[in-house]
């Protein structure tokens, strides 16, 4: 007799669906827990390797709570946790909570930068959070242990702490204002800034997220977003507790070696109806498709009825290329939610409203950047995309360099206010005063608002500013995507200073060409196209395929790529002399 399949948890159940109406996240597992909902997680190619029901979820917690407390954790201590999708991780989280300690989730080690540099990244976090301990699977355990002897904390695997002892202790009374988690925001590895998040924050953020998509009662979640990143951990994993829905997970890098099962995953459950991506993903899924036949044989996206888009610069090209590959498969245009959001407005700020798709304005180049129009040139515009309106019990306004408001249509700082806003960046007082200004909060990105919904056109600290002329570098990396060959994220454009004191642009380019001559062309394709977009030459650099740094949630590190470039730690591929 061979063993039966495990099933997954349903998307039905005859309990009441509150939104996030909790005072404390403890109290949204407690309501969860009586549901028969829960989190699921997959193998690589989408199997169901464990059903993990909400009240076993809680079950575990509260043991993990016992050993916390039993191990010497109080309240207000921070707990470090790497954030493997699984369920130990959910316990551990959902356990810190419980203990009125507050978890810190930090990233996986990534293909990127090596063992030394992930025992880095550990350390820097580990050194701002100042935990008790850092709990980690045993997989890792070499670097991971390496990194908290480093900072002086006990370090210990998930395995060996889930057979120390729980005796069972009193539990603290929490408070809606009590800090519920540390957030680290995706760039923050060299001077990393903890984003403190009370309870009250928190559930005001999922309680306005789930309304701005319509969470329905049946609603299903899939991701495979990784859990140390706010999309991942607020979106797609505390949501579903909160708003009692059912979840499948893929790992993060399971999605990496095979996107499609995302797809396939999507496919397989009739109550699939939500899950969201970076621009990224959706690219990748396109692009892995176009060589595939029978796309509606294999996938079923009819039912998919919310696929968020957010966590960086949203491309309606890329958009409309997954459109394009899978329509067949009854993926609907209108089913993109663009949304805007940062670790310090807990996830959301703003989202477009459900089945109204992706909206673009065309915006003159000279507009965007602050420039005289240049009536010796054609029109250069940008595609910027919709994000949506704010979510309820949220502002946001558009202000200028000296604080003042701006009206409809015209550029400037974005800020927002809510209770979803933080309560600090831990032990930055510095850091916070610079942001958080009479409950305002000061998001660093440039965009305008039109009747009411948010257009982003980019990072204010990401500009490039020549000869007192504004580019973003969104538009010159774009440019040079458009170039046969280069995919998204194949392209790094920042400024830096000469030995001259001057301000100069740089591109920084993935070369995956080994002809030394059609390296020479392919250079000066690159100069001759960013010089139609700036007016001036530029330091064009080919670099080795997936030598660009990202962030812990895939997105380009401009700001790394800068640091490695200027520190010769990337080494641009050398061209032929000139005869």
């Amino acid at each position: 007799m061979t063993d039966s399949k495990p099933m997954p948890t349903p998307n039905d159940c005859p309990l009441p669906r509150r939104r996030s109406d909790f005072a404390t996240f403890a109290e949204a597992i407690d309501y969860a827990a009586r549901s028969a909902k829960g989190l699921n997680f997959h193998d690589m190619r989408g199997d169901l390797e464990r059903p993990y029901p909400f009240a076993e979820m809680r079950a575990d917690a509260l043991k993990m709570a016992y050993r916390l407390i039993a191990a010497g954790i109080g309240r207000e201590d921070r707990v470090a946790l790497v954030a493997e999708t699984s369920p130990e991780f959910a316990a551990l989280f959902c356990g810190c909570v419980y203990a009125g300690a507050w978890p810190v989730p930090l990233p996986l080690p990534t293909t990127f930068g090596g063992k030394e540099s992930y025992i880095d990244q550990l350390s820097v976090q580990l050194e701002s959070s100042d935990p008790k301990m850092l709990i980690y699977p045993g997989e890792i355990a070499e670097m991971a242990k390496a990194a908290a002897d480093r900072q002086g904390c006990e370090g210990i695997s998930w395995e060996e702490f889930a057979q120390a002892d729980a005796p069972q202790a009193d539990l603290p009374e929490l408070s809606p204002d009590d800090i519920c988690y540390l957030q680290y925001s995706s760039g923050s590895t060299r001077f990393p800034t903890g984003v403190a998040v009370t309870h009250r924050a928190l559930l005001h953020n999922l309680y306005g997220h789930a309304t701005g998509v319509d969470l329905g009662v049946n609603d299903r979640v899939v991701s495979w977003l990784p859990w140390y990143h706010d999309m991942g951990l607020v979106g797609c994993f505390l949501s579903p507790i909160a708003n009692q829905a059912s979840c499948d997970y893929l790992k993060t890098e399971h999605f990496a070696r095979r996107p499609l099962a995302w797809l396939d995953l999507i496919s397989r459950n009739p109550g699939n109806t939500l899950s969201y991506s970076p621009t990224f993903g959706y690219d990748i899924c396109a692009r892995r498709i176009s060589s595939q036949s029978q796309v509606s044989e294999r996938f079923d996206l009819s039912r998919w009825r919310t696929a968020g888009n957010g966590a960086d610069m949203i491309r309606p090209d890329v958009m409309q290329n997954f459109v394009n590959a899978f329509a067949e498969a009854g993926f609907k245009a209108s089913a993109f939610t663009p949304s805007y959001g940062l670790a310090e407005a807990t996830l959301a700020v703003t989202v477009m409203p459900p089945g109204e798709g992706i909206r673009v304005e065309l915006v003159e180049e000279e507009r965007l950047s602050g420039a005289e129009r240049d009536l010796s040139r054609p029109a250069r515009y940008r595609a910027i995309v919709n994000c949506g309106k704010p979510l309820p019990g949220m502002e946001v306004e558009i202000r200028g360099e000296h604080g003042e408001i701006k009206g409809d249509h015209q550029i400037g700082k974005v800020w927002c206010r809510g209770e979803s806003v933080m309560h600090s960046y831990f032990r930055n007082e510095e850091a916070t005063n610079d942001c958080l200004v009479h409950g305002w909060l000061d998001t660093g990105d440039m965009g305008y608002l039109g009747d009411g919904y948010l257009f982003i056109v980019g990072r204010a600290k990401d500009m490039i500013i020549i000869n007192g002329k504004n580019h973003w570098p969104q538009d010159i990396e774009w440019a040079v995507e458009q170039l046969p060959g280069f995919n998204h994220g194949d392209v790094a454009a920042f400024s830096f200073e000469t030995e001259g004191g001057e301000e100069a642009p740089a591109v920084l380019v993935h070369c995956r060409v080994s002809d030394p001559e059609e390296r020479v062309r392919l250079h000066e394709a690159i100069r001759d196209k960013v010089r139609s977009i700036t007016g001036m030459n530029c330091v064009v650099e080919l670099v080795p395929p997936r030598t660009l740094p990202r962030t812990s949630s895939g997105k380009l590190s401009r700001a790394k790529a800068k640091r490695l470039y200027l520190a010769g730690e990337i080494e641009p591929i050398r061209l032929l002399e000139a005869a």
